[in-house]
């Protein structure tokens, strides 16, 4: 807060500067922009069909974000500023002057366009038409297109002095893009948004157009290449399929199966008759004696030779039916020969072939039954093994092309798959571009009208620009400046307590003894209330009497003033006073006072000197090159003054400045207390730090600062005491 008022006294100080510049701003700005002409500014709509989607009434209109919307609205306001679609209109602005087409033209032509011969015109004309048609920008490195570039920007048709005035934005969350321009003439601007609106419908259109063009044709293309890959791999499967004579693979499969297993079933149902008719003829065998086996073998020899021809040919047949997968036709035949074969046996058993005393025919009849029909089951195992090997055979064959069926098979469906997608996103993009949905101007504008003036903002704008200049100059020069102004800065640089400041006086105001009580003015008055305080903070440190030196760190600084006026304080308080000009160097205080004794003397001569004004009494010197102590030794020193201190309650002594160490450290050897002086306005230079290590050395001797040569000071500022951090 201190910093901040002392900054607004710094200001208050500057306080003409800060007038008399923004006010030389103001008038210079007006008379510069007295002459400015007016503006004019006019505004079109563009529908773009991005939010709207009703003109859309083929496809299905797809559903979208706000936040992709409003990027598709960004990228065509960018389009629309980008300098290949302003070049467009900067060709038909030229032309227009080139061409000398009255409704056309509003700006005086430039020197360069005025001195074009008939034949210059023309060779620009065909120059920038054929640009213009091209959609290309003049290249500058050309030197003829460059020569007309310099004249489109100096006609101020070119892209960047177009942008300059030009604004492009989207209205809110609707659908329109809306173009606004500003320029001297109000047909002009109406001219420039019309031409720049139908310049980028006809490159967006065409942008459009090609897009979709090139995304039809690589569809398409991309349709027949998943085609070409779907017959392809058709192909092979039948190639395939020929080569290894496969019709139906799964049915071929499910037939062979079908077969192994009616053979398998056939295969147990023999295994099973061929162990029951075994079984049941050795039954039979066991009925029977060996003479009675013997004898039927010897009797039914002729006719068992028929039968095993029978049983020969039934065995062959029976081969057959097998291998003829139960041929119906074989079966017949089959059964034909098991009826000749029943009669074979009947008939050897109608014979008398036994032992007469043993009846055991029924029994012979049903073994020799038995045994044809035991040959026949394992003739029948036999054939039923051999087919289902030939099966079994027949069926691993069909693993391997069941395995690459299989894999064709796979390809094709995902060919399938590839093509039908391909065919469905040709389709959906050919039927989408049937019907684009392309930009259109729904209200061109007209001749803008007239704005308000500017003029009077610019000028008013300047004066407030120069005023915050000034400010932030004088708040650069307060920062860097590292000089002391108040006490608080003062307390805080030193490490030391501020007794109390002085305020700033006149040339013309009278210090001197006779002075102080005659003066009445406002400056003399604070002075004076000012001592009076610095005098009760010396008066109560210690009892009277007392020897009070002051010096300061350089000359010049107020320091004899404030020892005449402490003089007077202690004066009204009735004390009796000793002011001793100890400051050889500059004897201010002896010319003042001519008429007071000298130091020199007294030291010698040990005459007091007279009182001048009341209680206050003058020591003056001769000054010169000369120290105390060259004055008497240390001793005559000491007694001369406690001789004075003893007539004295009060000794006031100037000393020289810190600057000249020696003199000051003497006087400052025989004082009971040190009071240093600094002026406002200065900083504190690097050879200050070693005085004011001294000083801070000497102690509690060390009574304080007084800061002189102030100006108005703030409550805050002006605070003493001890230092504290800023």
């Amino acid at each position: 807060m201190t910093e901040f008022l002392q900054f607004l006294r710094l200001l208050q100080r500057n306080k003409i500067t800060l007038i008399v510049v923004p006010l030389i701003t103001v008038i210079v700005c007006y008379f510069l922009v007295k002459k400015l002409p007016d503006s004019f500014e006019s505004r079109g709509r563009i529908a773009t069909g991005l939010v709207d989607k009703t003109d859309q009434v083929v496809t299905k209109a797809k559903e979208e974000q706000d936040s992709q919307i409003a990027r598709k609205f960004e990228s065509l306001i960018q389009m629309m500023l980008l300098k290949r679609t302003l070049d467009q209109v900067s060709y038909r602005l030229i032309l227009n002057d080139l061409k000398g087409t009255k409704d056309s033209t509003w700006r005086e032509p430039v020197k360069e366009l005025q001195n074009m011969s008939k034949g210059e015109r023309a060779k620009a004309i065909a120059l920038i038409t054929q640009k213009y048609k091209a959609r290309e920008e003049l290249f500058v490195w050309k030197p003829y297109e460059s020569y007309l570039n310099k004249i489109i920007e100096n006609m101020h048709y070119d892209a960047g002095s177009l942008r300059e005035k030009l604004t492009v934005y989207r209205t809110g969350s609707s659908d329109y893009i809306d173009i606004q321009y500003e320029a001297e003439n109000p047909d002009f601007t109406a001219y420039v948004i019309n031409t720049l609106a139908q310049e980028f419908i006809a490159q967006n259109s065409s942008r459009v157009v090609d897009n979709n063009k090139k995304t039809i044709d690589f569809l398409q293309s991309f349709m027949q290449q998943k085609l070409l890959a779907l017959n392809e791999r058709m192909n092979t499967l039948r190639n395939f399929k020929i080569q290894n004579r496969v019709l139906n693979l799964n049915e071929q499969a499910k037939s062979i199966y079908g077969q192994m297993a009616d053979f398998e079933t056939r295969r147990e149902i023999a295994q099973k008759d061929i162990i029951a008719y075994g079984a049941a003829i050795r039954n039979i065998d066991n009925k029977f004696n060996p003479s009675d086996r013997k004898y039927f073998e010897s009797a039914l020899t002729e006719i068992n030779q028929s039968i095993v021809s029978s049983k020969i040919n039934l065995k062959s047949l029976n081969e057959r039916y097998i291998q003829s997968n139960f041929d119906p036709k074989v079966k017949l035949s089959l059964d034909s020969l098991k009826g000749k074969l029943t009669e074979q046996i009947s008939s050897a058993a109608d014979k008398y072939a036994y032992n007469p005393m043993a009846l055991k025919q029924d029994l012979v009849t049903q073994k020799m039954s038995m045994e044809i029909s035991l040959e026949l089951a394992k003739n029948s195992v036999e054939s039923i093994q051999g087919e289902l090997n030939r099966l079994n055979r027949k069926f691993d064959g069909l693993v391997p092309n069941e395995a690459k069926i299989q894999e064709y098979e796979t390809s094709i469906d995902i060919a399938s798959k590839e093509y039908i997608e391909a065919l469905q996103r040709y389709n959906e993009a050919s039927l989408e571009f049937s019907f684009p949905v392309y930009l259109r101007m729904i209200e061109k504008a007209i001749p803008g009208e007239v704005q308000a003036s500017k003029k009077m903002v610019l000028v008013i704008l300047s004066g407030i620009i120069s005023l915050t200049f000034c400010v932030f100059v004088f708040f650069i020069l307060f920062f860097l400046d590292k000089s002391i102004r108040y006490p608080m800065q003062l307390a805080n640089a030193t490490n030391k307590p501020v007794l109390g400041y002085l305020n700033a006086l006149g040339k013309e105001s009278d210090l001197s003894l006779s002075g102080m009580n005659a003066s009445d003015g406002k400056s003399i008055k604070t002075y004076k209330n000012l001592v009076r305080s610095i005098r009760y903070e010396l008066d109560n440190e210690i009892d009277d009497p007392k020897i009070i030196s002051i010096t300061s760190l350089s000359d010049g600084v107020g320091k004899t003033s404030f020892v005449v006026a402490l003089a007077w304080a202690f004066s009204k308080i009735n004390k009796t006073v000793l002011i001793i000009d100890g400051n050889f160097g500059q004897p201010d205080i002896s010319k003042l006072n001519p008429e007071a004794g000298l130091f020199e003397n007294y030291v010698n001569k040990k005459n007091l000197p007279e009182a001048v004004a009341g209680q206050i009494s003058i020591l003056g010197n001769r000054g010169g090159d000369i120290s105390l102590l060259e004055l008497a030794d240390e001793r005559q020193l000491a007694d001369s003054i406690q001789v004075l201190k003893t007539q004295f309650d009060i000794i006031l002594i100037e000393t020289d400045s810190l600057a000249a160490m020696n003199k000051a450290k003497e006087w400052i050897t025989y004082s009971d207390r040190l009071v240093a002086v600094f002026a406002a306005g200065h900083a504190i230079s690097a050879d200050d730090l070693s005085k004011i290590q001294y000083l801070d050395n000497l102690g509690e001797k060390f009574s304080g600062w007084v800061l002189t040569n102030t100006e108005d000071i703030p409550e805050q500022a002006g605070k003493l005491g001890k230092p504290v951090e800023a």
